[in-house]
């Protein structure tokens, strides 16, 4: 047996989770290549104009992956703990793909983080399916949420250390998935680099201090990644030169998200970029230029 992952949506947060599980397991896992066009192209034949980037990428990461496993991971997202809720296509993700993929064999577990034991069961389940024990499926998944601890805090320490690199340091605020993508994020952030700027993340900074400082910047928004977006915000603030939000076209939570923070953050220079299916580079590299350039002018007002 062998277990397909999508890199995609999910898998930038908790992809060694899955794979460690797995490998535990003694179950061989295939992880779908990282983002190009072709996933796009692929992705978009098999949604609706409607879907957003982000979601056509899933779909063309899960088409390459038919015929190469005999299982797919789709994990079910709903919460992380009271008024802390993922966006409404984790919830259908599963009820989507098994829909757009009918031949597709699905493995799956719910995501309750604020029940306790819920994801174990999960997990134990899937063991079960893969023929695992119940012993031998918890072990696995202890294992698992170390070694994804571990890789998050690591992680974390070489992210701080970008902090101290010279030249402008500019906040990409923007979801996981979308950041880590190297379709995605990955171009913009080769962009910024190119013309000597250091790109950052949210997850530069621990995600339960960003989702606790979020509320100084809104008390009742409740899509947790969201929430750990502007709770980096704070904690970039005073360390950064500029931010960029990241958004996938069409973002309902990111507009609603990008909205309140430019008109709350008022002391770095913000500018919105929104991703959609057109290749061209030409006018991002544009915009990313003139940003820095603004960057660089108001640094030498501010020194004079």
């Amino acid at each position: 047996m062998t277990i397909g992952i999508p890199r995609a949506l999910g898998y930038h947060r908790y992809g060694v989770l899955w794979e460690t599980f797995f490998q535990k397991l003694g179950i061989p896992c295939v992880v779908s290549e990282p983002t190009t066009s072709k996933h796009l192209t692929d992705g978009a034949k098999r949604t609706v104009d409607e879907s957003c980037l982000p979601l056509k990428l899933y779909m063309g990461h899960v088409a390459s992956l038919m015929g190469r496993c005999d299982h797919i991971l789709v994990p079910r997202f709903r919460r992380l703990g009271r008024q802390e809720e993922f966006c409404v296509r984790f919830w259908g993700l599963y009820d989507t793909v098994q829909n757009t993929f009918p031949k597709a064999q699905l493995l799956s577990y719910q995501l309750l983080s604020d029940r306790l034991g819920h994801e174990l069961t999960g997990f134990i389940r899937m063991g079960s399916v893969c023929g695992r024990g119940t012993l031998l499926s918890a072990n696995a998944y202890a294992t698992a949420v170390r070694r994804q601890y571990d890789t998050d805090q690591k992680h974390l320490i070489q992210s701080q250390k970008l902090l101290s690199t010279q030249g402008p340091k500019i906040l990409l605020a923007a979801q996981s998935y979308v950041a880590h993508d190297p379709y995605l994020g990955g171009t913009v952030a080769r962009l910024l680099r190119e013309q000597g700027a250091t790109p950052l993340f949210p997850d530069t900074w621990d995600q339960i201090t960003c989702r606790n400082r979020s509320r100084e910047l809104s008390s009742d928004l409740y899509w947790i990644t969201s929430r750990e977006i502007l709770g980096a915000i704070q904690e970039a603030r005073g360390q950064v030169d500029g931010i960029i939000l990241l958004t996938a076209f069409p973002c309902g939570s990111d507009c609603l998200t990008n909205e309140l923070i430019l008109r709350r953050v008022r002391d770095l220079p913000v500018i919105q970029i929104i991703l959609d299916d057109n290749d061209g580079l030409t006018g991002l590299q544009t915009r990313i230029e003139s940003f820095l350039d603004m960057i660089a002018q108001r640094k030498q007002a501010q020194t004079v």
